[in-house]
């Protein structure tokens, strides 16, 4: 039976031994195996496997439509297993021009030292991707961030796909800024979907993670091999933690995105704003493209305040509810200054995002309480 999002997000087998309506923590390190090499159920060691990390990607893989899900302690160390199971000495990642300051920070500083080259396209432009992708050498690989964080920008999944199949690059899409409930890119043809489950997924802001995806086999055998052999297995309480929830991501979702939209039109509105990026106003460069690739459009908005940086910091030590914190998603309203915070390794390239920039990630209060603490901090 094909169950609703909501109803999957939900579909979290009960234990098998007593009933218990919420899966047990399985806080092992190890297990007792009957004879050599006789394993009760698949498991021997909770590096390789532990039974909540393997709920929690059953949960996952559900929502993304996915015939594999692994689990990773955070997102960069997502993001570090499938670079490395993808790209090969010598190839290149394809960055968009607006891309997470750690995933480029990883890129630069440390897949730089093992012959992997990374180039930035615009990937809002089909015709420079597709010559991108003609020009880019044996194991190379797309990597799409949309929305992107900070400028929220969205790429064609669908499109770009297609583009990339014909010559044999993996597209590899950071979703984390929509969550699987918003977007589903690998029914759009992505090779594989990565989030930062930290952020939506977990929503709580009280646990790090992160997740890929993918219905290629070969990939998923290659992911679970080096998530072994690097050791990158994420704890059963932080898997646990994720799980839960994620069983409330839906409902969650609803109220940030009915709230994002109520702040970014108040901003548009404000005398002292210069500048809105949120895909869910109509004049949005993004807006007819995420209409058709998202559900809906999300909980995270950035502006520009009149006045350039020194605004900016103003804003940014003026507010109550919102509070100056690195990260995203959580249900709580949080606020930073992209250039000095989680983009400040991208400072002085083209990656860069602009230093008056306000990144706003709307949690699931008030509204009007939301609404008022910004008109406050504007002034």
């Amino acid at each position: 039976m094909a169950y609703g999002f909501n109803t999957r997000a939900l579909r979290v087998p009960h234990d098998p031994l007593t009933g218990s309506v919420v899966p047990p923590i399985h806080q092992t390190s190890t297990y007792v195996q009957d004879a050599v090499g006789t394993l009760r159920g698949g498991y021997e060691y909770s590096r390789v496997a532990n039974p909540t990390r393997t709920a929690l990607q059953d949960q996952l893989a559900s929502l993304e439509g996915a015939a594999h899900a692994y689990a990773f302690p955070s997102g960069l160390s997502a993001t570090d297993v499938l670079l490395r199971a993808v790209v090969r000495p010598g190839g290149r990642v394809l960055l968009p021009d607006d891309v997470y300051g750690g995933t480029y920070r990883l890129l630069d500083k440390v897949h730089a030292g093992t012959g992997i080259g990374y180039a930035v396209v615009n990937q809002r432009d089909l015709d420079a991707v597709a010559a991108a992708v003609a020009q880019a050498p044996a194991g190379s690989a797309l990597w799409l961030e949309t929305p992107t964080n900070p400028m929220m920008r969205v790429a064609d999944i669908a499109a770009i796909a297609e583009l990339a199949a014909g010559h044999g690059v993996a597209v590899l899409v950071d979703s984390t800024m929509a969550s699987p409930y918003l977007q589903q890119p690998l029914a759009l043809g992505a090779t594989a979907v990565l989030h930062s489950s930290t952020k939506y997924l977990a929503g709580h802001s009280d646990v790090l993670g992160g997740v890929v995806a993918t219905n290629d086999d070969a990939l998923a055998e290659q992911l679970g091999f080096l998530a072994n052999a690097v050791g990158a297995a994420p704890g059963p309480m932080d898997a646990w933690l994720i799980s839960r929830g994620v069983k409330t991501l839906g409902v969650r979702m609803d109220r940030h995105c009915a709230n994002a939209r109520a702040v970014a039109q108040m901003l548009l509105d404000h005398p002292r704003v210069e500048r809105v990026h949120y895909l869910g106003l109509p004049d949005d460069p993004g807006h007819e493209l995420a209409a058709r690739q998202m559900r809906n459009f999300g909980g995270m908005v950035s502006f520009r305040p009149a006045g350039g940086a020194q605004a900016a910091a103003n804003v940014a030590k003026s507010t109550e509810l919102f509070t100056l914190a690195e990260s995203l998603g959580g249900v709580e309203s949080l606020l930073c200054v992209p250039a000095q915070m989680t983009h400040a390794s991208a400072q002085g390239t083209e990656l860069a995002p602009p230093d008056d920039l306000v990144r706003l990630s709307v949690g699931i209060e008030d509204a009007d309480d939301l609404l008022a603490d910004l008109d406050r901090a504007l002034g």
